[in-house]
């Protein structure tokens, strides 16, 4: 559990250092993908803000759902891992998926700030990578 909450805070550390979420929780897989960094950059580049411009998916999970679909090697089918992501981020950000009620956007309250998004992200992806024995 040490190195996964090791991995969370790098992204979050990604995050601070001119990376959005998407590409935060990315980056922290730099070398498991095994791909460019500017290209894992471009990657994540259009989820920033969520899908949309904080209308969409938060960029968090979405960063940890191209992830998986990178590193699954399983025969379980990616979309059918990322849908128990969803509800797994779901339940530990405050109930919601969706970045705009995450901020509080509307409702003034704060679900889930970004840097737990993007160690939720992490701890949701490192789970089911773990589950479909792919760590």
């Amino acid at each position: 559990m040490e190195a996964v909450n090791a991995r969370a805070e790098k992204a979050v550390e990604y995050k601070h250092n001119r990376c959005n979420c998407a590409q935060a929780v990315l980056m922290a897989y730099e070398k498991e993908l095994g791909r460019p960094a500017e290209d894992i950059l471009a990657m994540g580049s259009g989820f920033g803000s969520g899908m949309g411009g904080m209308e969409g998916t938060c960029g968090a999970l979405c960063g940890a759902v191209m992830a998986l679909g990178l590193l699954n090697k399983s025969d379980t089918p990616s979309k059918m891992i990322a849908k128990d992501m969803l509800q797994k981020f779901k339940e530990m950000s405050g109930g919601a998926t969706i970045c705009r009620d995450l901020k509080g956007i509307g409702t003034g309250k704060v679900l889930c700030a970004c840097d737990d998004c993007v160690r939720h992200g992490v701890l949701v992806l490192e789970s089911r990578l773990a589950g479909i024995g792919c760590k």
